[in-house]
């Protein structure tokens, strides 16, 4: 019914999702684009050769509108309803994110990543059963805030999850994070960018890890102390020499961002989200007239420490 204003809005909603996953599969954020061109100034060798090519490959997708990667990932939305957005169902806003998935699936077009895990039959649509993931979060305002993570599996498969004991503290926290680094190799697509989970229970420090991946590149955390300890990961991880691809150098991570929660005395679990150089994200903001607008200026403001 085109005169049901819920349904207009669900239009929006799906229209919305398309837009911003055009937005983020074709176009590299601003904080990263300069991380790799940062980059590319203070290499030589193999390593500014592939930082070259990976600099011209993000030029040609943007001016062509196509997805800069053959990979166009598994998407991952947060979803933040304001309190005064006129669509109140989670249920109802999913199917709007999920119809925008399968039309951008054809419209962009987005590669069919999403199996069955067993049978590994594809849906061909990159949706499924409890796919797309979608996190919604409770806010202020009349806005319907989506931020889209499309993610590829080279650096998904790269990541890592464990539980520490209380005692290994912080030196604890820097071991296992530069050994997952170092294990990962050139698999990920360096140079990469880190998100990091610390504390909470073992979900919810995967669940950090992948919210710190929405974090500008430039934006560090607020605690001095954590702000701190993601500039020393950055340096000790760049010192390993993996460079970009795998092919040696100095700039192996662009950036490494780590979340808190605060946890049990008797446990310290660590989650490591490993993303590859196409750090891609984009965020829809729809109004409730069904007016939106993309951009890859925001994040989740409310939930990052």
């Amino acid at each position: 019914m085109p005169d049901d204003p819920d349904r207009k809005l669900l239009e929006s909603i799906s229209e919305a999702t398309v837009e911003a996953l055009r937005v983020a599969e074709t176009k590299l954020p601003d904080d990263v684009l300069e991380r790799l061109e940062r980059a590319l100034d203070e290499e030589d060798g193999h390593a500014q050769t592939m930082l070259e090519a990976i600099l011209e490959n993000v030029r040609i997708a943007e001016e062509k509108g196509l997805p800069m990667c053959q990979d166009t990932g598994l998407i991952t939305v947060f979803a933040e309803i304001g309190r005064e957005f006129p669509l109140r169902l989670a249920g109802t806003i999913r199917d709007g994110i999920e119809e925008g998935i399968r039309r951008a699936t054809e419209e962009i077009p987005l590669r069919p990543n999403v199996v069955h895990p067993i049978s590994r039959e594809n849906t061909g649509d990159n949706t499924g059963y409890r796919v797309p993931i979608v996190r919604f979060i409770p806010t202020k305002g009349k806005e319907l805030k989506l931020h889209f993570l499309p993610k590829g599996f080279g650096s998904e498969n790269s990541s890592a999850v464990t539980r520490l004991l209380p005692t290994e503290g912080l030196e604890g926290v820097r071991e296992f994070v530069v050994r997952t680094v170092r294990e990962a190799g050139g698999m990920p697509c360096p140079p990469i960018v880190l998100g990091v989970g610390v504390g909470g229970t073992i979900d919810e420090a995967t669940h950090l890890a992948k919210l710190a991946l929405f974090r500008p590149l430039n934006v560090r955390n607020p605690d001095p102390e954590i702000a701190d300890l993601e500039e020393e990961l950055l340096e000790e991880i760049n010192r390993l020499g993996i460079g970009p691809m795998g092919l040696g150098g100095r700039t192996t991570a662009l950036a490494v961002n780590v979340e808190l929660a605060y946890t049990h005395t008797a446990g310290l679990p660590v989650a490591v989200n490993v993303q590859c150089w196409a750090a891609r994200r984009a965020t829809a903001i729809v109004y409730p007239d069904g007016f939106f607008e993309v951009t890859q200026r925001e994040y989740p403001r409310g939930i990052i420490c």
